[in-house]
């Protein structure tokens, strides 16, 4: 009942903290995660939770893939990715559940309360404008106003949501649900400290249904500067001007 109590008064407080700032910035949460690990369903619900207020991307890694249950939504490029996180933090070794902030900060993924206070913080600092737009024929409007910092323009395309009847290893049995599932990630470009970024580049046909997420990284694989969202283009597609 304690730990009930518990949760129940971290998740008041991470719906508290991130409404009180309707007008933010957008924020970029990062889940490593896996469906072999069973520690990674509470940080997986407490990732869909923040789906609705923050950018959120769910990175599945592939080192838990020989304990008895291969994910299917693994990639080593997200494992390297974390790798080159665990550097830029200096951490022993690569963890799951882990959440990483703007690229700022790294905790456990399940930690509500520490996710509400570091998404409240990276609100506050400044922000390139970040802007997408769905064009004809699969492509895509790409504007980044002003970045903070030089850095990369990332592209990721996520499902949606994903579901999973685990029928091995740790989480045998269980019904994992998932939030913006990465299945690809690459850089599209780069932008000067202050400079505008702008291009238009053309989506394979079968994204229609994913969402877009675009960043801009400080050089090293270090903080975002600014994020944006679109909703797959197959529900929401509208021209752009």
């Amino acid at each position: 009942m304690l730990r009930h109590l518990a949760l129940a008064a971290c998740s008041a407080l991470l719906v508290a903290a991130v409404a009180s700032e309707p007008s933010r910035a957008p924020v970029l949460v990062e889940l490593f995660t896996s469906e072999g690990c069973s520690s990674c369903p509470p940080a997986d619900r407490l990732l869909q939770q923040l789906d609705s207020r923050s950018i959120v991307l769910s990175e599945h890694v592939d080192y838990w893939d020989h304990q008895g249950w291969k994910d299917r939504f693994s990639s080593h490029a997200f494992t390297s990715r974390q790798e080159s996180y665990a550097r830029l933090f200096n951490l022993d070794s690569s963890y799951t559940p882990e959440m990483v902030v703007d690229g700022a900060v790294e905790f456990n993924g399940s930690d509500s309360a520490r996710a509400a206070q570091e998404i409240a913080k990276a609100a506050r600092r400044p922000k390139a404008q970040v802007s997408l737009a769905h064009l004809p024929a699969d492509g895509l409007r790409i504007e980044v106003d002003s970045a903070p910092a030089s850095g990369d323009v990332m592209l990721a395309l996520a499902d949606p949501a994903a579901q999973s009847e685990v029928a091995a290893g740790e989480n045998k049995g269980h019904n994992l649900t998932h939030v913006a599932v990465v299945r690809s990630l690459w850089k599209v470009g780069s932008v000067m400290r202050r400079k505008a970024f702008r291009s238009e580049i053309t989506l394979p046909h079968e994204t229609a249904a994913q969402r877009i997420v675009v960043f801009v990284q400080e050089d090293g694989q270090a903080r975002v500067s600014g994020a944006a969202m679109l909703a797959p283009a197959a529900a929401s597609y509208k021209p752009a001007p």
